[in-house]
């Protein structure tokens, strides 16, 4: 039994660009770089510059007022073995994130799944529950935290009249950080409506097929929601990881600048603020710039490595 090949004939390869068109490339290169230039130089001075700076006067001895003396690693040793107060805002940043980070997702995923479905009135629901986080962590919002949480504020009046006589929150050592975790989980818009764009996208078969399995809601949720969610919640994860760890406002607000009853929101961003901007003490801030930098570059690294066990991309092969 004969059989005929058929054979593609070969593709001819393309000829070299003429001078012409090298000419065309590059000035379509250079209009590129002209409208970027813009931000080339805004990161150059604002960000990339006070970045270097920063670097060169964490190892020095600066106070804002006579010029920086080098004084090496000297900044770095006493921060890891003279300094009380930094390894509490260390612990007390670390709990903070611990806490704030998942119940902030938690609730922001919770009201989104709520908020997924077709009812009247659904993108004003949305709307209010976004309008939060577009106040941002300001002054005026940490003002009115520490209000409605100080002695014979609205929260204790409201605690006081069903038996639980607390004193004020952000007077009590024991309760000051929690306020300042409800903040940050209060402002759960940003994350609730990247949920919900994701939710938009979680094919509707895989619900109904799930369904015709027979399995319930809480099935459905950790065998289909969950894993169709989980680009998303690793995004979630980082950029609020990262927001905890920069946590400022809130906590220099609610505590007056000190850092509340027994250091109790000694959050490291406000203790940050203290040595440099208190004591005068830029070098040695800027040395805890760079440690917490690296500290966040890790565990964000650590996040992105684990992510290959947990985070399910569809059309992926496993």
């Amino acid at each position: 039994m004969t059989q005929s090949v058929l054979t593609r004939p070969p593709v001819p390869a393309d000829p070299p660009p003429t001078s012409a068109a090298r000419g065309r490339r590059r000035r379509g290169q250079g209009v590129a770089y002209l409208f970027l230039s813009p931000w080339i130089i805004g990161a150059a001075l604002l960000t990339i510059g006070p970045m270097v700076a920063s670097l060169y006067l964490s190892f020095t001895d600066y106070d804002l007022f006579e010029a920086p003396t080098w004084i090496g690693v000297d900044n770095y040793v006493t921060m890891f073995t003279g300094d009380e107060r930094f390894w509490h805002a260390a612990w007390t940043t670390t709990k903070y994130v611990l806490v704030s980070v998942p119940l902030k997702l938690g609730l922001a995923l919770a009201v989104a799944m709520l908020l997924n479905r077709a009812r009247k009135g659904v993108g004003l629901y949305r709307s209010a529950f976004y309008a939060p986080s577009l106040l941002g962590a300001s002054v005026s919002v940490a003002l009115a935290w520490r209000a409605m949480f100080s002695t014979d504020g609205t929260v204790d009046r409201v605690l006081s009249s069903i038996g639980l006589d607390i004193g004020g929150w952000v007077d009590q050592p024991q309760y000051a950080l929690l306020t300042l975790v409800a903040l940050a989980a209060w402002q759960f818009g940003a994350p609730m409506v990247i949920f919900l764009a994701g939710l938009k996208q979680v094919p509707r078969e895989l619900y109904e097929a799930a369904a015709i399995d027979g399995a319930g809601p809480s099935r459905r949720f950790l065998s289909v929601t969950l894993p169709m969610l989980s680009p998303v919640i690793l995004f979630n994860l980082v950029l609020e990881t990262i927001h905890a760890f920069q946590a400022f406002t809130g906590a220099f607000v609610v505590s007056s600048g000190r850092g509340g009853p027994s250091d109790s929101t000694l959050l490291y961003p406000l203790y940050l603020y203290q040595r440099g901007f208190t004591d005068f003490r830029m070098g040695y801030a800027s040395a805890m710039a760079w440690v917490l930098l690296a500290v966040v570059a890790i565990l964000t690294a650590l996040v992105f490595r684990s992510a290959r066990r947990w985070v399910f991309y569809a059309g992926e092969d496993r």
